[in-house]
């Protein structure tokens, strides 16, 4: 046990339990805040300093800092049960991650940290998934950025060597009439799409779901992301209004994986519909929609959730193995 384990450990189960978003997000910030920790024993009054640490996870941090188990972690496993461990196994057996972004758009970071990190933590894959032209606030990637980011990509994969490889990806809008914004010439190039709406998201029913019908039906979508497009956290944003039923149902006949986005201010889709595309038969990809990378260990709140209704692992893409993964994309292009 070391103080990032506990922390982790801790919003792991803290998803699990359906508490607040804030208090998860707390637990990782900590872990982010000691993740350069010297190894050995110290004082909650030392850490406490930290941005980032609070009372409660400068004691877990300390406690966890002698190689033992926190006492609110001991706690939490205690209550939680060993339906609950499943559910960290799942995590374990986690492969890669399809959605995660970088400084060619809006995130923070080179496309090398990002990789190195997704390694570091244990993947054997992950999908750069920049931002499509249209969403300009985001720095989307215009065809000639992202030709160039393909040549970028198979650099960083040739400096990494074997076991693991940085996967070709874009976030693509779902544009109003549901077709896609790239050219898809260009996206057929790609290993993994992620499709998301992003504009107009209180629109009626009635075309917001015909707009995401057209995208999951689009044999080259691997991934709806982020399917209502709320924010749960600050001000917040709602859920936008659509026929799940209909839309889960065409995911689960094209083969088009729902996301599970681990961002702590999504939480996407909400319980009752992850319920509902389960009942479909969908399949899921459960992703931390990374803008840096210590956001990549956002993926264990994901598979609590998952875990937490009864989905194994055969049905997460993202636990699946390279191979499986590209030959999955192969036949649905075909």
């Amino acid at each position: 046990m070391n103080p990032d384990e506990a922390l982790r450990r801790i919003a792991f189960l803290l998803e699990w339990r359906g508490t607040s978003p804030y208090r998860v997000r707390a637990f990782h910030t900590a872990a982010d805040a000691v993740r350069d920790l010297p190894p050995g024993p110290v004082e909650a009054s030392q850490v406490v300093r930290l941005r980032g640490v609070g009372p409660v996870t400068a004691e877990v941090i300390a406690q966890a800092s002698t190689g033992t188990v926190p006492e609110y972690l001991a706690r939490l496993q205690a209550e939680a049960g060993p339906e609950a461990a499943a559910g960290w196994d799942l995590w374990a057996r986690s492969r890669g991650d399809c959605h995660l972004h970088s400084d060619w758009s809006d995130g923070g970071s080179p496309i090398e940290d990002m990789a190195d990190a997704a390694r570091t933590l244990g993947h054997r894959w992950a999908v750069l998934t920049d931002h499509s032209p249209r969403l300009t606030i985001a720095h989307g990637l215009s065809r000639e950025r992202l030709e160039s980011q393909l040549e970028a990509v198979a650099a960083v994969n040739f400096e990494m060597g074997s076991g693991f490889r940085l996967l070709t990806g874009i976030e693509c809008d779902i544009l109003d009439d549901g077709a896609l914004d790239q050219n898809e010439d260009l996206l057929a190039r790609l290993d993994i799409v992620v499709a998301s709406v992003h504009s107009k998201l209180r629109s009626e029913p009635q075309p917001m779901t015909a707009r995401m019908l057209a995208a999951v039906r689009n044999p080259l979508v691997d991934v709806l992301g982020h399917c209502t497009g709320r924010i749960v956290t600050g001000r917040g944003r709602p859920q936008s209004r659509f026929d799940a039923e209909a839309v889960f149902a065409a995911c689960a006949e094209a083969g088009t994986a729902v996301e599970i986005n681990c961002r702590p201010e999504r939480r996407d889709p909400p319980d009752d519909l992850l319920m509902l595309a389960a009942s479909a038969g969908c399949r899921f990809a459960v992703d931390t929609d990374a803008h840096a990378p210590e956001q990549l260990h956002w993926q264990s709140t994901g598979y609590a959730r998952a875990a937490r209704i009864g989905l194994e692992a055969d049905r997460l893409i993202t636990t699946w193995p390279l191979e499986r993964l590209l030959a999955g994309r192969s036949r649905r292009h075909a």
